[in-house]
């Protein structure tokens, strides 16, 4: 392949801005495949993601401090800005998508996956939704209980059966096992879609969803309860006021008695005269 023109691209790192001089080659063989189609340099991949302007080494410290150390993107923010970094805070949105598809990417290949599995011979899979902030898209992770290897994870518009169903498919493709068992929580469309994609395979509620749920007939009982509780005590309010004003109609007379009790006093205490002051 020859060099047949130059581009140039800016790319905001961690150490600055740097300016790429990218010579572009193609093939001129006819007939080949990739004739006349441009081929960028390898390197470029290796330092940023296509048509971004940021480095892959500020996309590794915006996912970092938000799943390490869970800071919050203005905290990010912050800090990029701290370090000299020129970028807005809906950009540092744009990089936490990135990077989060940058990791499926990486869990989900499949070969070592699928060997590390096979020495086990089965899988029992968890599935569940985790959605960074309000307003943003619903992350679902799918994780094999026995090993601990997370299958899939993929950020979802929505989380209908039919969408959950096609996560699933993909989790089974990417395991290479029997799927013994699945472990959610009650959520509806999770329960439509486990049941669509592995109908006889048994499907257990997760122990601390359950109890969760199962304190709520509890908690919506004692309501009427509480409310037969504050009809009683609802006069006690009424005597703790009458209590509160004589109480303080005492430490007024208190007060006021006080000056001539304290001068009193000594004069009194054992039919001695109070100690004469020095000169």
């Amino acid at each position: 392949m020859r060099i047949r023109y130059e581009n140039h691209r800016t790319l905001v790192m961690l150490t600055g801005s740097v300016r790429l001089r990218l010579k572009i080659r193609r093939c001129e063989t006819i007939g080949c495949p990739r004739y006349h189609k441009p081929y960028r340099p390898e390197t470029e991949g290796a330092l940023a993601l296509p048509q971004h302007e940021f480095g892959l080494d500020v996309v590794a410290l915006v996912g970092a401090l938000r799943h390490r150390e869970h800071r919050s993107v203005p905290e990010i923010h912050a800090l990029l800005q701290a370090r000299g970094v020129a970028i807005a805070e809906r950009s540092v949105t744009n990089l936490l998508d990135r990077y989060d598809e940058l990791l499926a990417t990486q869990l989900m290949e499949r070969q070592p996956l699928q060997k590390r599995l096979a020495e086990q011979g089965r899988v029992i899979l968890a599935l569940d939704g985790l959605q960074p902030d309000v307003g943003h898209e619903v992350l679902w992770v799918i994780r094999d209980c026995l090993s601990g290897i997370i299958v899939v994870a993929r950020s979802l518009l929505s989380g209908r059966a039919q969408d959950l169903a096609v996560l699933l498919r993909e989790a089974v493709a990417a395991v290479g096992v029997p799927v013994v068992g699945v472990i959610s929580d009650g959520q509806t469309s999770i329960r439509q879609a486990v049941a669509l994609v592995f109908p006889g395979v048994p499907h257990q509620l997760c122990q601390f969803h359950f109890l969760r749920e199962a304190a709520h007939p509890i908690f919506e009982a004692d309501r009427p309860a509480k409310k037969e509780l504050k009809k009683q005590v609802r006069g006690i309010r009424r005597i703790e006021r009458g209590v509160e004003e004589r109480g303080m109609q005492r430490r007024r007379s208190c007060r006021a008695t006080a000056p001539r009790s304290a001068a009193r006093s000594p004069m009194t205490a054992g039919r001695r005269s109070p100690p004469r002051a020095s000169n």
